[in-house]
């Protein structure tokens, strides 16, 4: 289309979750409660495996200075920064009378939260190797993931999460939208975005599940490959208490694999013909508030380390 047919759009109105003023109570004290333990969790865990670093260069005695804990520090992050993007927007909009985003604002928030939910979803990936190498090969894990590797690693995530998003948000909003300017959802999400435009939106679909598709494909190969050989690794110790450990080591990313990737997997691979946006919304609640709450207390609760280490920092405070 023409651009100088599109309409001079300079803001979009979010519909929201809800218009029922009853749920609407009940809905803000959850979404703020589970925000809230997002920031503290996230945070926590940030800052206890950053001073459990300064602790590995003061000479004591660390419990996460391994690049499993580097990676998490990152996971947490990403979590943090992608549930911010949309949490705190979404939170004053249900009491808001005037649910509007500038356009510039709405790409910006799908910009940040394309960035960091692709490099969640390839850093669950870089996790399963990590978690290869140290299973498979102890001797030479110190070597095989210095920090040098992990560093590459995590600049390579960084890279192609920086790289889609800035692609699907460029292709985005040069879309025309010279009707309805409501987006029948909580956040800027491109499939809400292309329902009201007025353009041809094939580009932008054939791209959106190209590059899904890659990035997907790549993350559950990874993790795939990875716990094969983590299997067969596993299946040579030779006792039941060495075996049991290999593989407790890996429940709690395993579980994070599973919630995230079923949930992208549910949200992008739905046949158009049984889209319906209210599922979406709920679904898109669940990716955007639920894992980030959920993958600080997996990787917490279910990890000695974790525990020890915040003992410790705890001893040292009081």
């Amino acid at each position: 289309m023409d651009r100088r047919n599109c309409s001079s759009l300079t803001e979009f109105i979010f519909l929201g979750i809800t218009d029922n003023t009853e749920n609407k109570v009940i809905l803000f004290t959850m979404f703020l409660l589970v925000y809230l333990i997002i920031l503290l969790a996230n945070l926590e865990m940030m800052i206890l495996i950053r001073m459990d670093h300064q602790l590995h260069t003061t000479m004591m005695d660390p419990q996460l200075h391994t690049p499993m804990y580097f990676f998490l520090s990152h996971l947490s992050f990403c979590d943090l920064c992608y549930s911010t993007a949309i949490g705190p927007k979404m939170l004053v909009d249900l009491f808001a009378k005037n649910k509007s985003i500038s356009i510039h604002g709405c790409a910006l928030q799908f910009l940040v939260f394309c960035i960091f939910a692709d490099c969640e979803c390839l850093l669950v990936a870089v996790m399963a190797y990590d978690r290869y190498k140290a299973i498979s090969s102890p001797l030479l894990y110190a070597v095989s993931m210095s920090s040098r590797v992990c560093s590459l690693l995590m600049a390579g995530v960084y890279l192609v999460g920086v790289a889609d998003a800035l692609i699907h948000t460029t292709l985005a909003f040069r879309l025309c939208f010279c009707g309805s300017n409501e987006i029948n959802h909580f956040f800027c999400d491109v499939p809400p975005l292309l329902l009201i435009s007025c353009s041809d939106t094939q580009v932008n679909e054939l791209v959106i599940f190209t590059i899904f598709v890659f990035i997907e494909l790549s993350t559950i190969s990874g993790v795939f490959v990875s716990y094969c050989y983590i299997i067969l690794s596993v299946l040579k110790i030779h006792s039941p208490e060495g075996k049991f450990k290999a593989f407790s080591i890996c429940t709690s990313h395993l579980t994070v694999v599973a919630i995230f990737q079923g949930t992208m997997l549910f949200m992008y691979f739905t046949p158009s013909s049984s889209y319906y946006l209210d599922q979406d919304k709920m679904t898109s609640l669940f990716y955007t508030l639920v894992i980030p709450m959920l993958n600080p207390l997996i990787y917490s609760l279910r990890n000695k380390d974790v525990k020890e280490a915040l003992e410790k920092l705890k001893n040292k405070w009081l």
